[in-house]
């Protein structure tokens, strides 16, 4: 009986060993670094009208805003666009302003600076 409770005391705390070290690895996964750079969002301006420069960004999380001049001469226009960042292709994308363009979807610097203007 004494041998039946040492085998069943030493199971239950190597599967409490076991458990733990797998949470902690878990728990400690770092999540993919986004680049926030002005070389990281320009990747989405194609196009005819060609990037001539971002004037302001920010980013939060998978979610950034840019203030960009594209064009030249008198086709320069200054554009307001939302990007989300796709992990799968490591890239910033352009985003939907008619489905994200809503504060409960975006972090609030995001919102504020990228839904209200051009």
């Amino acid at each position: 009986m004494k041998l039946f409770r040492l085998v069943t005391s030493a199971l239950l705390i190597s599967a409490f060993v076991v458990a733990t070290v797998h949470v902690s690895t878990t728990l400690r996964s770092a999540p993919p670094e986004v680049p926030c750079t002005t070389g990281a969002l320009a990747a989405p301006f194609t196009g005819p009208l060609h990037l001539r420069s971002i004037d302001g960004f920010g980013c939060e999380g998978r979610w950034a805003y840019t203030w960009a001049t594209v064009g030249t001469g008198i086709q320069s226009v200054g554009v307001t666009e939302v990007l989300r960042f796709n992990t799968a292709q490591h890239r910033w994308q352009f985003a939907s302003r008619q489905i994200d363009c809503k504060a409960t979807i975006l972090p609030t610097v995001v919102y504020r600076q990228g839904c209200f203007s051009n």
